[in-house]
């Protein structure tokens, strides 16, 4: 069985190169490489692709003309879904040996599942393990799984309503029901999980594998980060979850309207941010966190 990895490119050209090459180290051969360069300013990169293509048929690399911005080349990559299987993986995440022997086997166990939730490592920019704030979290908020277990239904929605503990680049998706769901368009913070709850209001379902298998790479400093402190993906986030309680609402599901409401732990995550933002002096951040942080439930809008 194959499965398709899709790389969305823009960014370190480094770690690009190192997250390549663990998934041309995959103890099982059965993958493709689709790599979408959303124009990386630099003339390198194609030759480097190029090379390696021309050793290996299953290496495919497309560069846009022009850039298409994380959604717009996420959706995009999604075309290029050949297979029954696929994971659109960071440009600068690493899968470990074993992963697509991994997420292959769980599949095989429970093939009627849309979505496989391998073990997951976090490492920094020099390749350590970390565990910070946002990680304990997640593991926190995760449920408990020794081997593999299948999870469904207002359950699991209620579960990742209370923080959302995915790791998306590392994902492996059932690619039928993956393409015809597709990312919601005009989100950049939450795309990942709002596809995962759109599979899962649609009787979908998720198998979390305690099997280590990826490395998910934090930065510090990176885009996500800057886009919390300045209090702006937290817009993103209050109006996704105030939305997705009216979709729960619509469907029954009382509970995990109630819990999309209240949004906690993203609540918790702007108030953790709150004074660092201060002593930054990053003003409209913290008129946008403070906000978040009260905000009644249900509220969208500044």
């Amino acid at each position: 069985m194959t499965v398709d990895v899709l790389f969305p490119y823009y960014g370190d050209v480094a770690m690009m190169k190192q997250a390549v090459e663990s998934v041309l180290g995959q103890t099982s051969p059965d993958w493709t490489l689709t790599v979408v360069d959303d124009g990386y300013p630099d003339d390198s990169i194609p030759g480097y692709f190029g090379a390696l293509a021309a050793k290996d048929p299953r290496i495919t690399y497309l560069r846009n003309e022009q850039n298409l911005g994380a959604n717009g080349n996420y959706r995009k990559a999604l075309t290029f879904v050949r297979n029954e299987l696929a994971v659109v993986m960071g440009a600068d995440d690493v899968m470990l040996p074993n992963y697509i022997e991994t997420v292959v086997a769980a599949h095989q166990q429970f093939p009627s599942a849309q979505i496989i939730q391998p073990g997951v490592q976090v490492i920094d920019e020099r390749n350590q393990p970390v565990m910070g704030l946002v990680d304990r979290a997640k593991r926190l908020y995760a449920p408990r799984v020794q081997g593999r277990r299948l999870l469904s239904g207002e359950p699991l929605a209620v579960s990742l309503m209370r923080g959302n503990w995915l790791y998306f680049p590392s994902i492996c998706w059932k690619s039928d029901s993956f393409v015809a769901m597709n990312f919601r368009e005009g989100l950049d913070v939450v795309q990942d999980l709002a596809l995962a709850l759109d599979l899962i209001k649609a009787g979908g379902s998720m198998v979390v594998d305690s099997a280590l298998c990826f490395q998910y790479r934090r930065h510090r400093e990176s885009d996500s980060s800057w886009r919390a402190l300045e209090g702006t993906r937290f817009i993103e986030e209050r109006d996704f979850f105030t939305g997705m309680g009216d979709e729960f609402a619509a469907m029954g599901w009382r509970r995990a309207a109630r819990t999309a409401r209240l949004h906690l732990s993203s609540r918790l995550n702007a108030a953790i941010l709150l004074p660092k933002a201060i002593r930054s002096k990053q003003h409209e951040g913290v008129r946008n966190l403070r906000h978040h942080v009260l905000a009644p439930p249900g509220s969208s809008k500044r």
